[in-house]
C-alpha cells in the first residue's frame, strides 16, 4: 500500500485540485429545469465530437471480466455461491483470509492475449472493455500505489498492457473498466458516519485519483473508462469530487469517454441529476436489460451489456438458469442497434486465460453472422419507422438505406413495411443478393408488402431498402367514422 508520508504530501495538491474543479462555471442547462447545480450535468443532448460519432456507431461489442475471483468460478469446498461469481468474496461462507492469499496462485499460463484479440476480431465487435481492477481490489497492472497486483503474483506480467496492445493492433478501441469500491484498500468506506470515516475517505479519493491517472499515462490508447461501484453513500456524497475528478481525466485525456455510472451530483444523484438530465457521456443504465421504445433512452446516447447466462460475469464452473444461444444473441444485437445502441457481450474466461468452449462458438457463430450482415450493424441508427413483428430495422448513418433484420417470418412470407412520413422505398433486394430487386405490393397507408418464402430460414437475413424522400398518392378513399 501506499505509504503514509506520500498521502500526506499529496492531500494538499488534492485540495488544489478539489478547489479548482469547483471554480468550473456552471452551466446553463433549459428553462424547465428548477435547480441551480455546480456537479450536475456540464452538456444537454449527445456530445458531437468524433471520438463520440465512432463510439455511436459501434453496433457491438465485447466485455472481459477476469482476476482472482476466476480461480474459484463461483465454488469453494463444493458449494456454488448463487450470485455473480467476482463477488464471490462477499459470501458469508468465504473466508477473507483465504481469498486475499489466493493471488499467489493465479498464474494464468494459458493465456494469450493476441488470440483474444482475434477472437475477438472474427466476432466482429468493435470495441471491448476489460477489467483491469475488480470490487475486491486486485490489479491486473503494476500499480505503484498498492501491493496488491499482477506483479506480486506467480505470473508478474502486465496483463492490462497484453490486452490494450494486442486489441489496439486488431484495430478495436480498448476501454478500461475501473472498480471504485476497493474490499482490500482499508481506507473504502461504504458511508461517512464520522470523522475518522471521513478522513479515510479523502485518502481514499487520492488513492482512486492515482490509479485511474496512472491507467491513462500508460495506456495512452485507452478511449474511454467504465466504472463500477459506485452506488454506495461515501460516493454518493463525493459529487464535488466525483464532478472535478472527471474533467481532470479528460483533461489529462482530450476525447475521453465517460458514462453515467462514475459521479454523483451535490444531492447524491447517479446517472441523472437533480434536474433530470444525463451526467456522463451516455447511458449506462441498461444493464442485463434492453429498452422497449425509443422513447425509454430520452435522446441519449447507450448501450446494453449482457450476459450469456442469466447473471455470469466472471467465470463460473456451473452456469446456473438459461444460456443464450447465438440467435439470441443476434437479435438482442439488432434490437440494441435498432433503438440507437450498442450492445456489448461478456466474456469470463477461466483462471488458466482461456474461455470456456461455449464462450468460443457463440463467438465464432456470430462472427460468421457479422461477416456477411454487419453492414445492417455498424454504424446504424435508429430509423422512426413503425415496428413490425418480423425482426427490427436499422438505418446506416447518413446514407438512404434501411435495413431490415429479419428473424420472424410469417407463415404468409409477407413481410409487412411501414415507412416513417415523407419516405419512400425505392427499391428492395436481399443483403447477400444486391441484384435481384425483391416485389413490393403496396397496402394503404403508405404501408407495403414484401414476399419472401416461408420456410428454410436457419438464422436472421437482412433486406436492404434504398430510400428516397417523398409521400405516397393514393386515390383509395379513407374509411369515414
Amino acid at each position: 500500500m501506499m505509504g503514509i508520508d506520500r498521502y500526506r504530501n499529496n492531500i494538499k495538491s488534492l485540495t488544489h485540485f478539489l478547489f479548482a474543479g469547483c471554480l468550473l462555471a456552471s452551466v446553463s442547462l433549459s428553462a424547465q429545469q428548477t435547480k441551480v447545480l455546480q456537479h450536475g450535468a456540464h452538456r444537454v443532448g449527445k456530445r458531437t465530437d468524433a471520438e463520440m460519432a465512432t463510439w455511436r456507431g459501434y453496433g457491438l461489442g465485447q466485455f472481459i471480466h477476469w482476476g482472482v475471483y476466476s480461480l474459484f468460478g463461483g465454488e469453494l469446498n463444493g458449494n456454488y455461491y448463487n450470485g455473480a461469481a467476482e463477488w464471490i468474496r462477499s459470501w458469508k461462507d468465504m473466508p477473507h483470509g483465504v481469498y486475499d492469499s489466493a493471488y499467489k496462485q493465479f498464474n494464468p499460463a494459458s493465456f494469450n492475449a493476441t488470440q483474444w484479440a482475434k477472437m475477438a476480431k472474427q466476432m466482429g465487435v468493435r470495441y471491448v472493455t476489460f477489467t483491469t481492477k475488480h470490487h475486491d481490489g486486485f490489479c491486473l497492472w503494476p500499480s505503484k500505489y498498492t501491493d496488491y497486483t499482477i506483479a506480486n503474483s506467480p505470473y508478474k506480467k502486465d496483463i492490462v498492457k497484453q490486452v490494450v496492445d494486442a486489441y489496439s493492433k486488431e484495430g478495436i478501441d480498448v476501454y478500461l473498466y475501473f472498480s471504485v469500491m476497493d474490499w482490500h484498500n482499508p481506507d473504502w468506506r461504504y458511508d461517512l458516519k464520522t470523522k475518522e470515516d471521513s478522513a479515510a475517505f479523502e485518502r481514499f479519493k487520492l488513492f482512486t485519483k492515482n490509479q485511474l491517472t496512472e491507467l491513462l499515462q500508460q495506456y495512452p490508447q485507452t478511449k474511454g473508462l467504465w466504472f463500477d461501484g459506485t452506488w454506495d453513500n461515501s460516493w454518493k456524497k463525493s459529487g464535488a469530487f466525483t464532478d472535478t475528478l472527471e474533467q481532470y481525466l479528460k483533461t489529462l485525456h482530450p476525447g475521453l469517454i465517460i458514462g453515467s455510472r462514475f459521479r454523483a451530483d451535490e444531492f447524491g444523484n447517479r446517472h441523472v441529476d437533480a434536474n433530470g438530465v444525463l451526467m456522463g457521456d451516455y447511458e449506462q443504465g441498461w444493464e442485463r436489460k434492453i429498452p422497449k421504445t425509443y422513447a425509454d433512452v430520452h435522446g441519449n446516447d447507450w448501450d446494453c451489456v449482457m450476459t450469456i447466462p442469466e447473471n455470469g460475469w466472471g467465470y463460473q464452473k456451473k452456469w446456473l438458469g438459461h444460456w443464450k444461444s447465438t440467435n439470441e444473441i443476434l437479435e438482442m444485437t439488432a434490437q440494441c442497434v435498432s433503438l440507437g445502441g450498442n450492445f456489448v457481450l461478456n466474456f469470463g474466461p477461466r483462471a488458466d486465460g482461456t474461455f470456456r468452449p461455449e464462450e468460443v462458438t457463440i463467438a465464432k457463430e456470430a462472427g460468421d453472422w457479422m461477416k456477411i450482415n454487419s453492414a445492417a450493424i455498424y454504424n446504424c441508427e435508429y430509423t422512426g419507422w413503425e415496428k413490425q413483428d418480423w425482426g427490427y430495422y436499422t438505418k446506416k448513418t447518413g446514407e438512404n438505406k434501411v435495413y431490415m433484420i429479419v428473424f420472424n417470418v410469417p407463415v404468409s412470407g409477407s413481410l409487412k413495411i411501414k415507412p416513417a412520413k415523407n419516405t419512400l422505398v425505392d427499391k428492395a433486394y436481399l443483403l447477400t443478393a444486391p441484384g435481384k430487386n425483391l416485389s413490393l405490393e403496396k397496402l394503404d397507408y403508405g404501408a407495403s408488402f414484401i414476399h419472401v418464402s416461408s420456410t428454410g430460414y436457419k438464422q436472421p437475413f437482412v433486406i436492404v431498402l434504398e430510400t428516397k424522400e417523398g409521400s405516397e398518392k393514393s386515390d383509395e378513399q379513407k374509411a369515414k367514422t
